[in-house]
């Protein structure tokens, strides 16, 4: 049973957590390059995919630390210190996602969102549209000035592909672990 799940772990690991690292690193320049070329519904047909493919593999990535917690109790090592480090950077990894990656891949994408489905407009219509917004609508254009917001959401994406390569290298070496490796 312990081979079992340890293969499904990994299995689940690399098939929900493998396709976010990469969406969630190629959002950010794709995003610039939407924000650049408004007009371009490919530039922002490919923000929105990215976003998905993030948000939907993120919620099969739950099964991951659960066939994790499975299979550690399993091989008797749940109170090792080297999973304990591994579970609480997944945790930080899930936050990092949660709280910083994905709601400003949904900043941009309503930044990026009305100006690519609706027809092009004058520049005087745009100002007018502006300063009438919501203030929802007024942060949406500010994230669509400032490109900054990229590259913190490439510098949050980074912190979340980092945690999780010292996950795969901590479950690989185990440190101090008495089951082999």
């Amino acid at each position: 049973m312990t081979k079992f799940l340890l293969v499904l772990h990994v299995l689940v690991a690399i098939v929900a957590v493998g396709p976010v690292t990469v969406a969630a690193s190629m959002f950010p320049p794709s995003a610039r390059r939407a924000l650049a070329e408004p007009d371009n519904p490919r530039a922002t047909e490919t923000v929105r995919l990215l976003h998905r493919i993030c948000r939907v593999y993120a919620g099969l990535g739950i099964a991951v630390p659960v066939l994790g917690m499975a299979t550690a109790l399993s091989m008797g090592v749940l109170y090792d210190t080297w999973l304990i480090v591994s579970m609480v950077l997944t945790g930080i990894a899930a936050a990092v996602l949660l709280a910083l990656v994905l709601p400003r891949q949904e900043e941009i994408i309503e930044a990026v969102g009305p100006a690519s489905a609706a027809p092009a407009a004058s520049a005087a219509s745009t100002e007018v549209a502006a300063s009438t917004a919501s203030t929802a609508s007024t942060a949406s254009t500010e994230v669509a000035v400032n490109p900054r917001v990229t590259v913190q959401l490439a510098m949050f994406t980074g912190i979340f592909n980092l945690l999780w390569a010292t996950v795969t290298i901590l479950m690989i070496v185990r440190p101090g672990s008495t089951t082999g490796a």
